[in-house]
């Protein structure tokens, strides 16, 4: 009993004292909620504001009122908490281990505060809430300024003050921006002309001289803003260079070309010095400058037509400025440079396009195109400077189409017929382009596909940027006038006239109905024939940029590296691959940039100013040659082919070149040879001319089978005053085009012979070839044979006596007549004799063929004779002219002269009348065979008794 009394006290006592306890330790410690501390490096005690003390409300209760620890949360935080005072709550924040500024300059993490319990074994704890500590470590200037090279090197020039030689530059290791930041630099050599900003920039404070000091060494320190120097100074080494003029060198002023040289080098030998500047890269320009040269730059000089039908141009190109003739006459009293045909338009002249060249309504789809060269116009008030106007040429003043310039801007003006649907359409095309007024020769083509208008200039294309509306066009019968340099001007005044003159200069315009030009095309119509050219492309290194405009008349390079911009320029060639360029001067211009490390352009190069002396080629000589006399049976000319006019016509072209000497030793009697040499190249047409009456289309005519002109780039016109071949070709071409022209007459009673004259020129008429003169014959039935003759006078009784009769009116054979036998001898004699100078002439023939065919080679072409009823066709009574020889030929023809005197005088022995006719005839025809050295006369004997 008194056991469970003793138990049951013992767990009253427990649960009063448990319950005493928690009404002892009934409030947690309280501390701040932040704390901002400060900690020097290489210290241990941080100093925190507000200072670390915690409270409790169970203060004074021993144990619950009072703090017993300060614990931090943190990982690895290299600080610790301790309690300094019980009672009072005081504590303090302390390093671990050394805190190092450049390792981390900043700290931040929670502190909680602990009451010590209910009772000394600390049962019970309460803590505080969490407090945010933010710990900032506080520099010492440890560390010097060290320079980031060990020496610094620079090369300064005599004779000049620079703002900047070279920068140094130190840095320090401390991690305030107190310590660590670099305040100064000092030059510690002493008596020097140097000096030093705060920045580190060193430069000079005199002008230095190679010839007193070629090399400086001056030593520099460096100070943090805590003023502490630098440990190790460091050298500075500035040499003196004598004065250096930057620029190209080695190269010459003047460079020949000659024509035919292909692409020659302009500055094979060329060196840039920069004065061992501090390059970055190098940018050069070369520009070949040919503006004043015919169209801006050597083009090739055929007239447009010819040119659009080498470029492949679509046939059907209408010229409105072709070069004046008699069925081109509308250019007339125009202003022209006949070399390059350029038609100059000075405000005052317009030209009217006869009605029937340009179809009257466009359709939708069609190309203008042409050349120009404009400037500014003169005046405040530009008027509108017309290219090409299809207006109203009477009553009324309506502008159909037209090309115009107005205010430097290029105005396009199509106006649609009524018959189209009556609604707005686009009707203006603007175009505003620099170039319309810089004076320069640009290619413009513009494109017409309805509703759209396309404008190429210089091949690249341009859309306009402005299009204007407008009504159609009413309904009238109002005839239209096309014009070039001005607008007719048929309505609204008193006399019908020209209006708004163009001022400027035009070529090659041609209008080409129903299509459109290809890219392709506009841009071999505009390419240049000279320019500039890069040989060995693939050696300029990838270092080297490069960029041609598209005429190819300025190159642009760029490159990092002195020695790879020297190799590239000297790869720079001049090439003009026209056969016969425009003479004269191309100035060259080159002119570089250098820029520095961190400079925009340190280094002035002068330009280079140069030209190209582009020689005269060597004029050739077109020489025509060929069969120029021949003679035909009636029969041949009136059938259905005809006669072949020209079976053996050759064109030659030559130069003369002039060759200096190369032994030294003649110089002083002929230090210049001529040599010959044939040369190939076109022709653009060949004229066969009728000389004397013009033919008669009810007898005569010139023919050519089309299908001769395919494949070639040639065209033909026929006309009874001649027979023209024309378009850009070989003379290889021309010559089989021209052997087949045939010449025809089926009215030949009343003609006895014709002649006729090849010409033909190369470049518009620039280079001509020589007249050839032919003359051709037709042998009517009723001339006498001459063999036939000779067989009729062996059996013809009174032959003595017919000889005297005039051709065709000899006596019939009277076979009854029987001859006496003086007779019978006489005329036995005189057939021997024939028969000996037959033999005679036909041997002297043979060896002319023999050595004929040994001096001409294949050139020999057999003449066609048709023996089929006549052995040999001559007209004794026909005295024949003799044709225009060579001079070779005519030395040829004095030697054959002196054999044929020596024949004819070996048959002198009879004097009857009859032989010197026979003589006569025989000589006759072999003058006949000197003039056609190229042609040999076949001789039938078989009818020789």
């Amino acid at each position: 009993m008194r056991m469970k009394l003793f138990m049951s006290e013992l767990n009253l006592q427990f649960m009063l004292k448990i319950h005493i306890d928690k009404q002892v330790n009934k409030h947690k410690p309280w501390i701040e909620t932040s704390y901002h501390g400060i900690i020097t490096e290489n210290n241990d005690t941080v100093i925190l504001d507000p200072p670390l003390v915690a409270l409790d409300k169970d203060a004074p209760v021993p144990f619950a009122g009072e703090i017993c620890a300060f614990k931090i949360h943190g990982q690895e935080m290299p600080f610790e908490a301790v309690v300094l005072n019980k009672t009072s709550g005081e504590g303090q924040l302390r390093a671990k281990s050394p805190i190092d500024c450049e390792l981390q300059k900043e700290y931040t993490f929670i502190i909680q505060a602990y009451d010590c319990g209910s009772g000394p074994g600390g049962t019970n704890w309460k803590k505080s809430h969490k407090a945010v500590v933010h710990i900032q470590v506080k520099d010492v200037n440890e560390f010097s300024p060290a320079f980031k090279e060990s020496i610094y090197k620079a090369s300064v020039t005599e004779g000049k003050i620079y703002d900047s030689i070279l920068q140094v530059e130190a840095t320090d290791e401390d991690c305030s921006p107190q310590y660590s930041q670099i305040c100064n630099y000092e030059i510690v050599t002493t008596d020097v002309p140097f000096a030093i900003d705060r920045n580190g920039n060193i430069r000079n404070t005199e002008k230095l001289s190679y010839d007193k000091q070629q090399q400086y060494d001056i030593m520099v320190t460096a100070f943090d803003c805590g003023q502490k120097h630098a440990t190790e100074d460091v050298l500075v080494r500035v040499n003196v260079k004598p004065v250096c003029k930057p620029g190209w060198q080695d190269w010459n002023k003047r460079i020949e070309y000659r024509p035919g040289s292909g692409s020659i080098p302009l500055f094979p030998s060329i060196q840039l010095e920069m004065c061992d500047g501090p390059v970055s890269s190098i940018h050069t320009t070369i520009e070949l400058q040919t503006n004043y040269i015919g169209k801006g730059c050597d083009r090739e000089t055929y007239s447009e037509k010819y040119l659009q039908k080498l470029c492949g141009a679509s046939s059907g190109a209408i010229d409105l400025l072709p070069s004046p003739s008699t069925t081109t006459n509308w250019t007339v009293g125009l202003l022209i440079d006949s070399n390059d045909m350029i038609f100059k338009f000075d405000g005052k002249q317009g030209a009217k396009i006869p009605d029937g060249i340009v179809p009257k309504n466009l359709t939708d789809q069609f190309t203008i195109t042409l050349w120009m060269k404009h400037g500014p116009s003169p005046g405040l008030r530009a008027e509108k400077e017309t290219i090409l106007c299809n207006s109203d040429k009477t009553e009324m003043n309506r502008h159909h189409y037209a090309l115009y310039v107005h205010n430097c801007r290029l105005v396009f003006l199509l106006r649609k017929d009524f018959d189209q649907a009556d609604t707005f359409r686009p009707a203006e095309f603007h175009w505003k382009l620099d170039q319309i007024c810089d004076k320069e020769w640009h290619y413009y083509v513009v494109n017409v596909e309805f509703p759209v208008v396309t404008l190429y200039m210089d091949g690249t294309t341009y859309e306009p940027y402005l299009v204007t509306n407008d009504w159609p066009i009413h309904p009238s019968h109002i005839a239209m006038q096309l014009t070039v340099g001005a607008c007719w001007q048929g309505g609204e005044v008193t006399k019908p006239r020209f209006a708004q003159y163009f001022h400027g200069s035009l070529a090659g315009l041609t209008i080409r109905p129903g299509k459109i030009e290809s890219q392709k095309v506009i841009s071999c119509l505009q390419a240049c024939k000279e320019g500039l050219d890069i040989n060995s492309l693939e050696s300029l290194g990838q270092g080297i940029k490069y960029h041609f405009n598209p005429s190819q008349s300025v190159l642009v390079m760029e490159g990092d590296d002195v020695e790879n911009i020297n190799q590239a320029l000297q790869k720079v060639s001049y090439i003009n691959s026209r056969q016969f360029p425009t003479a004269g001067a191309r100035r060259l211009k080159v002119s570089s940039k250098v820029q520095c490390f961190g400079e925009d352009i340190c280094i002035s190069i002068p330009d280079i100013d140069a030209y190209v002396m582009v020689f005269q080629a060597n004029e050739p000589k077109i020489t025509i040659t060929g069969m120029d006399h021949f003679a035909r049976p009636a029969a041949q000319f009136e059938s259905e082919r005809g006669v072949i006019l020209l079976p053996d016509i050759r064109i030659v072209s030559t130069v003369s070149k002039m060759e200096h000497s190369a032994d030294l030793r003649e110089i002083g009697r002929a230090n210049k040879q001529v040599a010959v040499k044939e040369m190939l190249h076109n022709l653009d047409f060949c004229d066969v001319l009728v000389i004397g009456a013009e033919l008669d289309p009810e007898q005569e005519c010139l023919e050519l089978d089309h299908g001769e002109l395919q494949g070639k780039h040639l065209d033909a016109t026929n006309s009874t005053a001649g027979y023209s071949i024309y378009g850009v070709d070989s003379m290889f071409s021309y010559e089989q085009v021209l052997r087949q022209l045939r010449y025809r007459n089926w009215g030949t009673s009343a003609t006895l012979e014709r002649k006729f004259r090849v010409k033909c020129s190369e470049l518009n008429g620039r280079y001509s070839s020589n007249e050839f003169n032919l003359e051709v014959n037709i042998l009517h039935s009723s001339n006498s044979n001459f063999m036939d003759h000779i067989n009729h006078i062996i059996f013809q009784p009174k032959f003595l006596q017919s000889v005297q009769h005039p051709e065709g009116s000899v006596s019939p054979v009277h076979s009854s007549v029987v001859p006496s036998v003086a007779m019978i001898v006489i005329i036995i004699c005189v057939s021997i004799l024939v028969l000996v100078v037959t033999l005679g002439v036909f041997q002297l023939c043979s060896a002319r063929q023999h050595s004929s065919m040994g001096h001409e080679g294949t050139k020999e072409i057999e003449m066609d004779w048709d023996d089929s009823a006549l052995t040999i066709t001559v007209n004794p009574m026909e005295k024949y002219e003799k044709p225009h020889q060579t001079e070779e030929e005519s030395e040829e023809e004095d030697i054959d002269d002196e054999e044929e005197d020596t024949t004819s005088a070996e048959s002198d022995d009879s004097e009857e009348e009859e032989e010197e006719e026979e003589e006569k005839v025989i000589v006759q025809k072999g003058d006949k065979q000197n003039a056609t050295r190229q042609e040999q006369l076949e001789w039938d004997d078989s009818a020789l008794p």
